[in-house]
């Protein structure tokens, strides 16, 4: 008998994260994940009067591909999906897998490769610039394993997160949005001495993340203006990229660009910080807000939503909070400001707005847990 709490996920993604409606053709792309969801989006997809296409991949497949890939393979790759996705207003995809580190081996080369001539054009330019789109994990016994709990008890902390009510949140971001929108400088404090980082967001603009693009969500982000970071950060949540496990990436930036870096696997990240003109450049600041996500698990749609966290994307910038930043990357890196993590401070224009983890400016107190849950 199906679960109930995958047909209100299903329900939920098709109707309001990507509001499909009568005529929409809806993109359902999932990897390493059972039949049951996919099969109740494709009925609610059908009984909103819309049309869904499906397209199911393998991690270890994809790792074949990944391992002969070229310009020439990725470029014709580019060329089929992306006519198929300029078709589309609607895109859900759903990741899974039972192991995180699938592609660990693969060369960095061939995987830039991917990520410029495929992911790029494809996801970038035209899924997120064109479709009402919504990504998420699904839960298994790997992620179980890597937020170091039980896959019952992670499922049931899955379902929680992923079903709550996203549009109390969304009303509650209202205000902090408008507010936001009028902040020029930002300062980012932690009492470790190793991150002190100063930039702006003047003129950027703001989005709020509530439900839908993401589930889970909880973000409300904008962008630095390009060359305005000056100082130092140190990310204190690790970041799987491209099947390695990055911790304790630490970062120094001059007038906007990273000039010095270093983590537990330096040369991989200077390769990435090196792909292209943007990577070295960041294209996204989010304030991070899930009040049931509280630490990593070294899954970034998860870890970028904890609340009392910020993160920074190395690379692209989004249509919705644009800077002119252009890349093939867009990694997101997550630093974590609550008394677990070591604390922290944020100023906006000078004045303290959250402390610790927890908003102190009347502006931002909406998006404190107690008014989100």
């Amino acid at each position: 008998m199906i679960d109930n709490r995958i047909i209100k996920l299903a329900k939920n993604l098709v109707n309001y994260s990507v509001q499909a409606k009568k005529g929409d053709k809806v993109l359902i792309e999932a990897s390493g994940i059972e039949p049951a969801l996919i099969t109740e989006l494709v009925k609610e997809v059908y009984a909103v009067g819309a049309f869904p296409f499906v397209e199911i991949y393998d991690s270890k497949i994809q790792r074949a591909i990944l391992n002969g890939m070229t310009k020439e393979h990725a470029d014709s790759m580019a060329k089929y999906a992306g006519s198929r996705m300029e078709e589309m207003q609607c895109y859900i995809g759903i990741r899974g897998g039972k192991n995180s580190f699938e592609t660990s081996d693969v060369e960095h080369s061939k995987l830039e490769i991917y990520s410029k001539y495929y992911g790029h054009p494809v996801h970038q330019n035209r899924r997120v610039a064109k479709t009402r789109w919504v990504v998420l994990r699904y839960p298994n016994e790997s992620m179980a394993q890597l937020a170091g709990m039980s896959t019952e008890k992670f499922t049931n902390y899955y379902f929680d997160v992923c079903n709550l009510d996203y549009s109390k949140m969304d009303k509650a971001m209202d205000e902090a949005k408008v507010f936001l929108k009028k902040v020029d400088k930002v300062r980012i404090l932690a009492p470790d001495k190793q991150t002190d980082l100063t930039f702006s967001i003047k003129d950027i603009g703001v989005k709020k993340c509530s439900g839908r693009m993401n589930i889970p969500d909880g973000e409300i982000f904008s962008a630095p203006v390009k060359n305005s970071i000056n100082g130092t950060i140190k990310f204190n949540a690790p970041s799987i990229h491209n099947g390695t496990k990055f911790e304790d990436i630490f970062l120094t930036f001059k007038d906007g660009k990273v000039v010095k870096s270093s983590a537990n696997f330096s040369e991989k990240l200077e390769k990435v910080l090196d792909t292209d003109a943007g990577s070295r450049f960041v294209g996204e600041f989010a304030l991070g807000v899930n009040p049931f996500i509280t630490e990593p698990m070294g899954d970034i749609l998860f870890d970028e939503k904890i609340s009392g966290s910020i993160h920074m994307a190395l690379g692209n910038c989004y249509d919705e909070a644009p800077n002119g930043n252009e890349s093939a990357v867009h990694w997101d890196l997550v630093h974590i400001q609550t008394p677990e993590f070591g604390g922290g401070e944020i100023y906006f224009d000078d004045k303290l707005v959250r402390k610790d983890g927890i908003f102190v400016a009347k502006e931002l107190l909406c998006l404190n847990p107690e008014n989100l849950k």
